[in-house]
């Protein structure tokens, strides 16, 4: 069955960038499921298997086509229950549900704050005008305003880890002794910290650092090779 994943990607597509891909990319490594990667640019999302999705990552899986990282995390977990399991149960989609929802509220705006300028640069002509626009729509600034504030935020980003620092004392993964898809979507934040900014901008002992460098090892370092 042939698989293909649609991502997201500046001018350069050997760099894929959006932390809700980079989550499938762990997920489909995970289960041990051969894909083909599409990355395309912001302004190409919309021509994806006839307008299927505003937004990526969209999995073709043979006849099946999923959108959202989440709803193809879950796909994979029922159409593969044989292979390594995502979620380890029920307990395991719900913990990584609030994982999401405290990524996404946390680290994610934090994130965008240090990164924005440089995604922006990332960009084609075409895309750094969709991204200006559709960022001072959802930010309230501009490009420039919200990456004034760069310094402050590198400064400040260490703390948006304490839960994921604290529990590290504990285990070595989100999902204990392995790594589930809970530990795939703060992964997949801090690597698009990573692709696009050049850092995750954490001191050398902080045990998340050492988390996100196991991360960066899975699957014959699949991730590794593009950070």
């Amino acid at each position: 069955m042939s698989r293909t994943l649609y991502s997201l990607c500046g001018t350069d597509r050997a760099r894929p960038f959006s932390p809700h891909c980079w989550k499938v990319v762990m997920a489909l490594k995970h289960k041990g499921l051969a894909y083909v990667e599409q990355p395309l640019p912001f302004t190409a999302i919309s021509e994806i298997e006839g307008g299927v999705s505003k937004t990526v990552p969209v999995l073709r899986d043979g006849d099946r086509l999923v959108a959202d990282s989440f709803a193809i995390a879950l796909h994979l977990e029922e159409a593969y229950p044989e292979r390594p399991s995502l979620f380890a149960g029920e307990g395991g989609k719900a913990m990584a549900r609030f994982v999401e929802s405290y990524s996404q509220t946390t680290i994610h705006p934090a994130v965008t704050r240090i990164a924005i300028q440089q995604i922006h640069d990332m960009l084609d002509p075409h895309d750094q005008a969709y991204f200006r626009e559709s960022r001072k729509e959802r930010l309230g600034r501009t490009v420039e305003e919200v990456a004034a504030g760069r310094d402050a935020e590198i400064r400040d980003f260490p703390a948006t880890l304490k839960p994921l620092r604290h529990m590290l004392g504990h285990q070595p993964f989100i999902g204990g002794q392995a790594p589930l898809f809970a530990d795939y979507i703060v992964f997949g934040a801090l690597q698009w910290l990573k692709i696009t900014s050049g850092s995750v901008h954490l001191p050398a002992d902080d045990p998340v650092l050492d988390w996100f460098e196991r991360c960066l090892d899975l699957h014959d370092g699949e991730a590794r090779r593009i950070a």
